[in-house]
């Protein structure tokens, strides 16, 4: 077991994303000077309604964006202190960073065993290592153990989760951009998932950067929070804290606001009006 890291080490950033604007087909703004950091060891969420650039703020890092004509216009982005943005996606692997896609996206015709080997494919330390590595997935996720042999196409949707991100992880990556894990997931495999997370992260040393519609139970496990609207960050904060602040509750949570004023359909409608950063 490792020492626990001093405070200082413990403050180090692993990824900084510095004011970063997204344009898709040399015309569409998607992001609009957006920024965050991920500490080293964090667990970091990036919250938002549908269509809020989530998903378009992570492939930006994992320098996908190519492949749907889209491309950083502005900014840069640091991964571990190195500007990575021209990098390939591969290259990026390489260098321990590794997105976990929307939607799962298993090798349908592949077993559950070969689509977690696919993760390793990069690697050059020897098949006894990608063994040991194997044998450590399946420790997190005892459920593939058991499906090992099936052809993932025919898995359950939690099932093809817990392999895509058991296959990122053959790939020994220092941080995970997964978007959205809750997506079509019953709540008790949304709990597993986010707790196989958060253990990953505790005794593994991965940090994560997660896109995350259900802002409840991210919130629960994120020690820092950025809220995106329109492209652009609206609100940051530590994960309790923003669990606790009043709009959060209002407009993502599904809470009343503390003041005892009841809210309508009406209100509902027209709450942009009286969001406090939209002021």
């Amino acid at each position: 077991m490792n020492a626990p890291a001093p405070a200082a080490e413990a403050a180090e950033t692993i990824l900084e994303v510095n004011n970063i604007e997204v344009i898709y087909d040399h015309v569409i703004l998607v992001l609009k000077g957006v920024s965050l950091t991920v500490p080293k060891g964090g667990i970091v969420a990036i919250l938002g309604a549908n269509g809020a650039g989530k998903t378009t703020t992570l492939k930006a890092i994992s320098n996908l964006l190519h492949a749907e004509r889209g491309e950083v216009t502005k900014g840069n982005i640091e991964f571990k202190g190195e500007q990575v943005q021209s990098l390939s996606p591969n290259d990026l692997v390489r260098r321990g960073c590794i997105q976990v896609m929307e939607g799962r996206h298993c090798f349908g015709h592949l077993s559950i065993e070969e689509n977690l080997l696919t993760g390793a494919f990069t690697r050059k330390d020897g098949a006894s290592a990608i063994k040991n590595d194997l044998e450590l997935v399946y420790n997190y996720f005892p459920r593939l153990r058991e499906r090992k042999n099936s052809q993932a196409g025919y898995t359950s949707g939690g099932e093809q989760q817990m392999c895509a991100i058991g296959r990122a992880l053959m790939s020994r990556p220092e941080m995970i951009l997964l978007d959205e894990p809750s997506m079509g997931l019953a709540p008790q495999l949304v709990e597993e998932i986010f707790e196989i997370v958060k253990a990953l992260n505790a005794e593994q040393g991965v940090s994560f950067l997660l896109a995350e519609q259900n802002t409840n139970i991210a919130l629960r496990y994120a020690t820092y929070g950025y809220i995106l609207e329109s492209g652009r960050v609206v609100l940051d904060g530590e994960g309790p804290a923003l669990r606790e602040n009043e709009d959060v509750k209002e407009f993502y949570l599904g809470a009343g606001s503390s003041d005892g004023d009841k809210r309508s359909f009406r209100n509902v409608k027209h709450y942009k009006r009286r969001k406090r950063w939209l002021a």
